[in-house]
């Protein structure tokens, strides 16, 4: 009850907030307006010795004074509304839940925000536009280095870091690992190439190796042993050397803006990536907090973020970001950190546990992607009614988990794979035909293959939906073609591109899927107002039309272009909501899609059935209205038996 009294306070505030803006606007167009009440007027009609350069002069010098000394909050929040825009026209929709669990929303408190990285530079806009304070970003200095990124970043704050990936170099002959942590070289030199604190990757593995020390050009051994439940890799491989990267400079500037109340945001993963699941998480997280903690007393809470992306690398997806439970340094191991050697690995790594399990519970993780889309499809099928966006991530992580528990078990229950196997059937169904799910239910109007034409067409109202996409396409079809046809083609083809190289430059994306839409953004963000000028040169150059005119062209451009996208995207909603009713008229197309609402319509049957039979087995995943996804996630790594470890 109290949280909710907090939260009712604070929208209140928030819409108080906006009131008040709305009233200072038109009541400074009201003064505009009327010449008798505007000051600047008045006060130039009583004082004639008052020429209006003078006011102009006074009011200019005032603005670039503040300009000035105010720069780099002005350009965060200017960028940060200009990313609003960028966000509001590449995602249907970008919705934050749990701001409540920021420690201080006033910017004047530390605060260490870490991040799952599951879609390159969108990642740090969306965090940027959903968080009410002001976060700095530590980002990559081979981003850092770019155009338009590097330029963003310096605007948003940014701190750059060199990562030891942006220099892997291949290294010089194969190697084999040894149970041990000793690796043996042909053909290598050890001595020459590598050195303490280098970490060696094996060609195509995500996975790193720390080197402890070097004994011969073809002999060293490792500061840890490989994780004894994986594989080892075959004899003589490939190997790549990423060199130790000292990071003192930069932490320690990270460190001193913690201590003046600034908040900065972090994604331990390292790097981006398109999985399902985090990839290790670095140790720089852990450094930095307990650092904090050593040097000025501050134990920083670090609140953990997910980012959950639906259709991430597809114009107009949506994104759910969601803000868990801060968590803090346990002063009493402070003391150990100090001590350095491994005790300071065991409490750095100790935490890294910590993040982690809180960073899975603000995300849904599975083994795969083919497993995360049967989970999002028994969600649909279970949940008869429409739920908020947070209740439906609640309910993606109950049957996530439930799944792991299910598979972990000696003997899974059978039904499992065969429920399993009716989902994807069910799935592969609608994507040969290219209809969705929600669609299913409206095919059940007229279940009988004999049909009467007449009540067909009073059924699905297709002259109602053909009116409304012809409309639609007529209001998008000259901005589409004028301003956003060729950026998109652009875009698209330059994010392929990009996308292909990405991918074959990385051991961990699976498709490239999380570099597409950012190579995409990017260039928009070029192009658009390219070709704005562009349209604007044609206007003076090749038309007698006024000042006045093409200025009206000019601002109106932006506006057409949003008409554009937006009458675009409903036209397609049409198009897809059309496409069932045009199939019916194909004989095995009608008959496949008439199976359908009973195929639905079992499936939710079973579902609930096996969910009624094996759900109470599931302990609080099935029986608590509120789950403490830490624990889950902290229970499911100790099942594992596999701690992470610091990279």
């Amino acid at each position: 009850m109290a949280l909710q009294e907090v939260t009712a306070g604070r929208r209140k505030h928030h819409q108080f907030g906006q009131t008040r803006t709305q009233l200072v606007v038109l009541w400074v167009v009201i003064l505009l307006s009327c010449d008798t009440l505007n000051p600047v007027k008045t006060l130039l009609h009583v004082f004639p010795v008052v020429a209006p350069w003078h006011v102009a002069s006074v009011s200019f010098s005032l603005l670039f004074y503040i300009f000035v000394a105010e720069m780099k909050d002005i350009l965060y929040f200017g960028t940060k509304i200009f990313f609003h825009v960028v966000l509001s026209v590449f995602f249907r929709s970008v919705e934050a839940v749990g701001l409540h669990n920021i420690p201080s929303r006033d910017g004047l408190s530390p605060c260490i925000f870490v991040v799952n990285h599951a879609n390159q530079f969108i990642d740090g806009l969306v965090l940027m536009t959903t968080c009410p304070s002001k976060v700095s970003f530590l980002v990559a200095e081979k981003s850092w280095r770019r155009r338009v990124i590097g330029d963003f970043a310096w605007a948003m704050g940014g701190v750059p870091i060199a990562r030891p990936q942006d220099s892997v170099r291949p290294g010089v002959g194969r190697l084999t690992l040894a149970r041990d942590g000793t690796v043996t070289g042909t053909g290598t030199a050890f001595c020459a190439h590598l050195g303490p604190k280098d970490k060696l990757r094996l060609r195509g593995a995500p996975a790193l190796f720390r080197v402890a020390a070097v004994d011969t050009d073809t002999r060293l051994r490792l500061d840890a042993p490989p994780d004894p439940h994986a594989p080892l890799p075959p004899a003589e491989a490939e190997f790549d050397v990423l060199k130790y990267v000292k990071q003192t400079t930069v932490y320690g500037r990270v460190i001193d803006m913690l201590a003046g109340g600034g908040a900065i945001a972090i994604f331990p993963e390292g790097g981006s990536h398109d999985r399902t699941d985090l990839l290790p998480l670095k140790v720089g997280v852990a450094l930095i907090g307990y650092s904090a903690l050593e040097k000025h007393d501050v134990s920083v809470p670090i609140v953990p973020v997910g980012l959950n992306y639906f259709r991430a690398h597809r114009f107009r997806g949506r994104v759910v970001v969601e803000y868990g439970t801060p968590i803090y340094i346990e002063p009493d191991t402070l003391p150990q950190f100090k001590a350095g050697g491994q005790d300071k690995i065991n409490v750095c790594n100790g935490l890294l546990e910590r993040i982690e399990d809180n960073m899975k519970s603000v995300i849904v993780t599975t083994p795969d992607y083919r497993t995360l889309r049967l989970i999002y499809a028994a969600r649909r099928l279970f949940v008869r009614r429409d739920i908020s966006s947070q209740q439906k991530q609640d309910m993606n992580r109950r049957f996530a988990s439930g799944y792991h528990l299910l598979i972990q078990r000696e003997n899974p229950p059978p039904q499992l794979a065969e429920l399993q196997q009716q989902l994807a059937v069910y799935q592969d169904e609608l994507s040969d035909l290219g209809i969705k799910d929600y669609q299913v239910p409206t095919l059940g109007h007229i279940s009988d293959v004999n049909y009467d034409p007449d009540e067909l067409l009073e059924k699905m109202r297709v002259p109602w939906k053909m009116a409304h996409l012809f409309l639609a396409m007529a209001l998008a079809s000259l901005p589409f073609l004028v301003f956003n046809m060729p950026v998109g083609l652009a875009a698209r083809y330059y994010g392929k591109i990009r996308q292909r190289k990405a991918l074959a430059e990385s051991s961990v994306k699976v498709k490239g899927n999380d570099v597409r839409l950012s190579e995409m953004v990017k260039l928009t963000i070029v192009l658009v107002p390219a070709t704005w000028i562009a349209y604007t040169l044609v206007l003076l150059l090749c038309t007698t039309l006024d000042g006045p005119a093409i200025s009206l062209a000019v601002f109106a451009m932006p506006v057409c272009s949003y008409i554009g996208i937006i009458s675009t995207e409903a036209g397609m909603v049409d198009l897809k909501d059309l496409r069932p009713y045009f199939m019916r008229l194909h004989p095995s197309a009608r008959r496949r899609l008439n199976a359908l609402p009973q195929t639905r319509r079992k499936l939710e049957r079973d579902l609930r059935d096996f969910i009624k039979i094996h759900g109470p087995s599931l302990g609080h995943i099935y029986q608590d209205k509120e789950v403490d996804w830490k624990s889950v996630a902290k229970t499911k790594r100790l099942s594992m038996g596999l701690p992470k470890k610091s990279q």
